[in-house]
């Protein structure tokens, strides 16, 4: 068993690289986080102190949630604004365009001498990484084979949750070296430019997508590109197989939607329930408490009793350490094992009760303080185990709620509408993810245990009720997807694959006529 796991592994090698390096774009995903506001000496220099020298808790609730939500605004457009590029151009050349206009944001945020320099900067890179997010999901998804492909679209969340650990520590050391020193923001948002320039060289090193160049009647590079992902011959039967599934949807795609544009990518038949799901689950992962945790961890400790700086940044770095190690895990032994549906029902109903939990002892033992720039003693029994609450929970999001949706929404579209179907589902996150971050500072100060206890319901209520209503896609490949949202039913897509076969089979035994193959 371990052999043949090995063997797997090594036949998809290119696929795996393909994916390790378009997710390099990805790691800005989760990167990009506003906790660099928590420094005393950003709110300094940027006057968001009183004159008595006491925090104004107001401006800097504002100025954290502006750093962060600028960049979510910038996203949602970029996300939008993909889908007919990436149709258009590809979408390894869309990646590597929108990689350099995520860098020229970088740039400007850490030059940046004011607050207005670096919402700008933000809402660049904001429109690079909302197009990368869109793009990067269907490009590997439409790469990988079905066996394996919700493991390798899934290390899309690995690489955010290496990007929050990463941004953490980040933020740890230059909060402990570089305290009062202009480089507390400077190098955070500066290092932004390692993970995209990496994935800039690297998109030099892969090929396009076989079902892109399918979808825009490239069929002899596609079968190529297909054949050098998958390691084989492109007169391998295997090959030719998926090539002829690959061919028979777009095909019936085609036939079926001539010159319906837009509205037969929304409302075509099958299609408008895969938009519905792609855009409510996102909505609900925004909402599960996730990223008001990523964003805010340091405030967020801080509420909970870690009030020193140093408590709250290093309790956030553990917190990064252990959402990786548990997204890792999931994604290499469990995605491809429990299945989609039964994996975001046990993840909602585990954050659930942590929530609930949470909010409870913080409600019957709350901190004895809430700034995180006081310096304090040892944080005291209850908040330590509300943070180790806190690490529990973010195991839940990992093993369903991280990682799931970015895997369910790549595999339910079909090939001619996946650029429209992922450039909603990332404007939908991007979209909630900007409400979300905009609000959470207030609603940290405001509701202190009942923002838990809310986020508690929407997990129980809304997100483990969505997870059982939802068809389930492990181990289908992603042309059976319109058998499974009634598109066309099985026995017709049995009948377009064999004709499609048969006429490969026509063109392997007369050589003489390779010169017209489809």
């Amino acid at each position: 068993m371990k052999g043949k796991a090995t063997e797997q592994i090594f036949k998809n090698i290119r696929v795996y690289w393909l994916a390790f390096i378009v997710y390099w774009g990805i790691v800005l995903f989760g990167y990009d986080t506003g906790g660099v506001v928590s420094a005393p000496f950003f709110q300094q220099h940027f006057g968001l102190i009183h004159p008595d020298g006491t925090k104004n808790t107001g401006r800097v609730n504002a100025v954290s949630s502006n750093v962060v939500s600028v960049l979510q605004a910038g996203a949602f457009f970029g996300a939008l604004g993909s889908a007919p590029i990436s149709s258009k151009i590809g979408r390894r050349m869309t990646l590597f365009g929108f990689s350099i206009i995520f860098c020229v944001g970088a740039i400007l945020t850490t030059v940046a001498h004011n607050l207005g320099e670096i919402y700008a900067g933000r809402v660049i890179s904001g429109v690079g990484v909302g197009a990368i997010s869109a793009v990067a999901p269907a490009y590997v998804s439409e790469c990988s084979p079905k066996d394996v492909r919700g493991r390798i679209t899934g290390l899309f969340q690995i690489m955010v949750a290496f990007g929050v650990m990463i941004s953490y520590f980040v933020n740890f050391g230059v909060g402990i070296h570089e305290a009062n020193s202009p480089n507390v923001w400077k190098i955070p948002f500066g290092f932004q430019l390692v993970p995209a320039g990496i994935m800039v060289l690297g998109l030099l090193s892969v090929k396009e997508s076989p079902r892109y160049l399918a979808s825009v009647g490239r069929n002899e590079e596609a079968l190529q590109n297909l054949a050098y992902l998958r390691r084989d011959r492109t007169d391998s039967i295997d090959v030719l197989h998926e090539m002829a599934e690959i061919e028979a949807a777009i095909f019936e795609e085609k036939e079926s939607r001539k010159g319906l544009g837009l509205k037969e990518a929304f409302f075509g038949k099958g299609n408008f329930v895969r938009f519905v799901i792609a855009f409510f689950i996102f909505f609900l992962q925004q909402w599960a408490g996730q990223n008001t945790v990523n964003y805010y961890a340091p405030q967020i400790f801080a509420s909970i009793g870690f009030t020193a700086r140093k408590n709250s940044l290093l309790a956030s770095g553990i917190y990064g350490v252990v959402k990786l190690v548990a997204t890792s895990l999931f994604i290499f032994f469990g995605v491809e094992t429990l299945g989609r549906r039964i994996s975001l029902f046990i993840s909602a109903m585990g954050m659930g009760t942590l929530f609930f939990i949470i909010g409870a002892i913080l409600k019957t033992h709350p901190p004895p303080a809430s700034d995180a720039n006081t310096v304090v003693s040892d944080p005291p029994p209850a908040s330590k185990a509300m943070a180790a609450m806190l690490y529990i929970y973010v195991c839940f999001y990992s093993m369903g709620w991280g990682p799931l949706p970015w895997v369910y929404v790549s595999d339910i579209f079909p090939t001619r509408t996946r650029h429209f179907g992922l450039a909603l589902a990332s404007a939908s996150q991007w979209l909630w993810n900007f409400v979300v971050s905009k609000v959470s500072p207030t609603l940290n100060t405001n509701l202190g245990y009942k923002m838990f206890l809310m986020f508690a319901t929407i997990n129980v209520g809304g997100m483990a009720v969505f997870s059982l209503l939802i068809p389930e896609t492990k181990g289908r490949s992603l042309e059976e997807m319109d058998v499974i949202f009634g598109a066309i039913s099985s026995e017709q897509r049995q009948i377009d694959i064999s004709n499609r076969e048969r006429e490969f089979n026509r063109i392997s035994s007369h050589p003489s006529s390779s010169n017209d193959k489809v």
